[in-house]
């Protein structure tokens, strides 16, 4: 392992557990909450089930954050899976997550939200866009990097300068995703109040499916596809519960309190995702959410306002979706570098990704590494393309997590557990069940993404050849 230079600083334990719960919940709500109602109903043409796949996807998100908590609980450090794998499954296991966490996971979830940022913004202030001729270039036949140039431009501008902030230290960054998250949570409270008492809407539009609707049997195979394919809209709403474990080693009292803020953290997200989601359907009937979805740039939630709120809520609404995409994109900036930081050290990533600021105490060059690739991949597709890609591969690593638990269980009995996972083994098996059940039917599903998220994981094992005989060269 490479030697840590005297002039590095060093990262400290400096975040509380309220602090923790508060990132989880900054770091889940994003995006999601405002935009996949729309694209969920477009899947399943029925507001019960929309709300049916919003609780089952909850419920599998708890099933694996209880499965995670015991593993982190054990093995609390700086880096979260990249750490655990190293000591579940070894090193390879270890860098191929690091490497997907890298090249698609993190880093495509944090130019989705940074995305639909730049989208909400230029839903107040129009951004300027490119002739046609140019925005409908494509590459490969799969990519249109210059389509909606505008907002892809604005949001590799945000990506830079949030990536800047973090660099100047992990309280700043903190203290501004975690008071993003409180204001996040008044303002979702005022849309359900305004929109149950003003919308003007209808127990029945609850009750009452889409025209095109066709009813099915439970176990009809099409039926099973839409509600996976709406839960990967679910799930992304959800992703990234996990990513308070990358910095670990800088909570404070992390083996009791890493697993206290993920649990409080999810459980918080999921009652607000139902109220808020419920809210939306009850004022919006199924049929124009649905015809939201076909339009590229239009906000579900943001349509769902003007509906009853003109244009005054409209614009108060933009202003909320403004500060929860920016904190939420913040909170996703911050964790990851912190594996990319634990690969440097052991010599399996990017020069310089092990470097720690001497005066700010951050992994600044990791930082700089995951915001050039987040930046690349804004321009390789849309929001939706980007976030099905990222759901897939994230949900592999998920499982392997859960799966963890048996697997530490047997060889190692006596490890001490601050945690242990409620409900074991169903808890996790299920879980596990559930993964590879998602991961097959986006085959059938999302071929293209899932064929993307396959190729970008796998496009770490020559690097990891590389790094390996690297370091057995320099007798490391």
């Amino acid at each position: 392992m490479a030697q840590t230079p005297a002039s590095q600083g060093k990262l400290v334990q400096m975040l509380s557990v309220g602090s923790a719960t508060m990132l989880v919940v900054s770091t889940v709500i994003g995006s999601g909450i405002y935009k996949k109602v729309a694209p969920m109903s477009d899947a399943l043409q029925s507001p019960i089930l929309v709300l049916l796949c919003w609780l089952l996807a909850g419920i599998m998100s708890l099933f694996g954050a209880l499965s995670n908590a015991e593993v982190a609980g054990m093995l609390a450090d700086s880096g979260g899976e990249y750490v655990y794998y190293k000591r579940i499954y070894g090193r390879f296991m270890a860098f191929i997550y690091g490497w997907s966490v890298f090249a698609v996971i993190k880093s495509a979830a944090i130019a989705s939200i940074g995305y639909v940022f730049a989208q909400s913004f230029h839903s107040i202030f129009p951004l300027p866009g490119l002739p046609a001729h140019i925005e409908n270039i494509e590459l490969f036949g799969l990519f249109k990097p210059f389509e909606n140039a505008g907002v892809k431009l604005f949001t590799i501008l945000t990506i830079v300068v949030l990536t800047f902030l973090n660099t100047k230290g992990l309280r700043g960054g903190s203290f501004l995703s975690n008071t993003i998250a409180r204001l996040t949570l008044a303002g979702l409270a005022l849309i359900v109040l305004s929109g149950l008492l003003l919308g003007g809407g209808s127990i029945q539009n609850i009750t009452t499916n889409s025209a095109s609707y066709v009813p099915r049997h439970w176990y009809d195979f099409d039926l099973i596809k839409a509600i996976f394919a709406a839960m990967l809209s679910a799930f992304w709403a959800y992703e990234g519960w996990n990513l308070i474990g990358f910095i670990g080693g800088e909570i404070k009292n992390p083996k009791h309190n890493l697993p206290v803020a993920i649990f409080s953290g999810l459980a918080i997200v999921i009652i607000v995702y139902l109220i808020v989601n419920f809210a939306f359907l009850y004022v919006m009937p199924v049929d124009q959410l649905i015809d939201v979805y076909k339009t590229q740039n239009d906000i579900a939630a943001i349509i769902v306002v003007r509906s009853y709120a003109a244009n005054i809520g409209t614009l108060a609404l933009s202003f909320l979706i403004l500060f929860t995409t920016m904190g939420c994109t913040n909170s996703s900036i911050i964790m990851p570098a912190r594996i990319y930081y634990a690969m440097g050290k052991d010599r399996m990533f990017f020069p310089g990704s092990a470097n720690v600021h001497p005066k700010y105490n951050t992994p600044n060059h990791a930082l700089w590494i995951q915001g050039l690739w987040s930046c690349l991949l804004v321009l390789s597709g849309s929001f939706d393309q980007l976030t099905d890609m990222l759901i897939f591969a994230a949900f592999f690593f998920y499982g392997s997590t859960a799966l963890g638990v048996f697997i530490l269980r047997v060889k190692e009995p006596g490890l001490p557990r601050p945690y242990r996972v409620w409900g074991y083994p169903v808890i996790p098996a299920l879980f596990i069940m559930f993964c590879l059940s998602l991961i097959i039917i986006t085959f059938f599903t999302r071929p293209r993404e899932a064929g993307l998220g396959l190729a970008l994981i796998l496009s770490g094992v020559p690097f990891y050849l590389y790094w390996t005989y690297r370091n057995k060269k320099r007798g490391s």
